[in-house]
């Protein structure tokens, strides 16, 4: 097969984990009564803001941002179960489409990575679920910084170096508009069907993984 790309990174929680699903497990599991759609409204709201102050290790984001969710729906968090979020996200799951569309893409040649805002201990749990082996693999720890900003795609293309390079993901705002900017070919994994924030297009828009599968591995 005569692949249009040698490498494909992937945004992980959103993309390839079920990060809404995650965090709403976590709360509920938690004792928070409240709305799922509610829930992650705050939540897609509140975390980027906590990213955006001075840097700090993501279980801190998760532990910040979820003292300010609780404040916003009216949930007492008792201070010392405010990392719950983190304790809860080895038990996330792959999206179903996640773990079959990976192992095509590997299986056709191409070489898989991972650029994440997450610290390098949370994401090995994940690593584990996911079936094949990732290089490079960037997360917010390494560089100390979080999506949107560049560090993650400036690191990735360090390792990358020359090769053809394909960027999917599930977040416009994390990841799509910052590989636009770099000009970094890039594959929006829309399932939720939103539109653009910023009225720009991606250079690929698909609704699943398994979509991002056949159009890069069809089968035979």
């Amino acid at each position: 097969m005569d692949r249009p790309y040698d490498v494909i990174t992937f945004d992980c929680y959103g993309t390839l984990v079920d990060w809404e699903g995650g965090i709403h497990a976590a709360f509920t599991a938690a004792g928070a009564s409240v709305d799922r759609v509610k829930l992650l409204r705050a939540y897609a709201e509140t975390e980027p803001d906590v990213q955006a102050e001075s840097y700090r290790p993501y279980r801190d984001v998760l532990a910040e941002t979820a003292r300010r969710v609780a404040a916003r729906i009216g949930w007492m968090l008792p201070e010392h179960r405010a990392g719950f979020l983190a304790d809860s996200l080895r038990h996330w799951k792959p999206f179903p489409d996640t773990v079959p569309a990976l192992e095509r893409l590997a299986a056709a040649g191409y070489r898989l990575g991972i650029l994440s805002n997450i610290d390098d201990d949370l994401l090995a749990g994940t690593l584990l679920e996911l079936g094949v082996g990732f290089d490079p693999i960037v997360t917010a720890e390494k560089v100390r910084a979080y999506k949107p900003a560049h560090a993650h795609f400036e690191a990735a293309r360090e390792r990358i170096g020359k090769a053809r390079w394909l960027h999917a993901a599930q977040s416009y705002f994390h990841d799509i508009v910052p590989a636009r900017a770099l000009g970094i070919s890039n594959a929006w994994i829309n399932r939720k069907r939103d539109l653009s924030s910023d009225g720009g297009l991606p250079d690929k828009e698909l609704p699943t993984l398994e979509a991002l599968a056949d159009w890069l591995a069809p089968a035979d």
